[in-house]
């Protein structure tokens, strides 16, 4: 029996207004093999948390395998509703503490889903502040975002 794979999973969201064209990217790390994927895309009328979920959803999608994922995010909404909210709204019906339905519930749908294929670490990165690969995701964000208004219909 093999041992689980050890991953680095880095990502972040963008948006242009809220709502409005937003991007989402990864950078997923193989430290054994030294193989990285980026990957990036974009929707055109969007929200922030949204592409945040989606940068993570997508970039836990590419793993083929049971892995050990170490998730790096700038994303506070991302890594507490993993860690804290996820089980509280799903006792609940999908329901936050104040009888409330849960926003991007489709997202975080999948993201449950994911999450109960790998073991996760979390890692809260301080956006904006030179972690390269964070700095690189946000590059990647933000031109997708870029490419989904260029694209909309004016």
């Amino acid at each position: 029996m093999s041992a689980k794979p050890a991953v680095e999973l880095f990502t972040d969201g963008a948006c242009s207004g809220n709502p409005g064209p937003g991007g989402w990217a990864f950078i997923l790390r193989h430290p054994a093999s030294g193989k990285e994927t980026e990957r990036s895309g974009g929707e055109a009328r969007t929200t922030n948390n949204r592409m945040e979920l989606m940068a993570v959803i997508e970039g836990l999608s590419t793993l083929s395998r049971t892995s050990l994922v170490d998730l790096h995010s700038d994303s506070q909404y991302v890594l507490k509703g993993l860690q804290e909210w996820l089980e509280s709204w799903k006792k609940r019906g999908w329901r936050t503490a104040d009888k409330k339905p849960v926003k991007n519930e489709d997202l975080w749908r999948r993201l449950d889903e994911l999450k109960s294929r790998h073991e996760i670490r979390f890692h809260w990165i301080r956006g904006h502040q030179g972690h390269p690969e964070n700095e690189r995701c946000d590059e990647l964000a933000v031109l997708a975002a870029r490419q989904m208004q260029d694209s909309s219909p004016k």
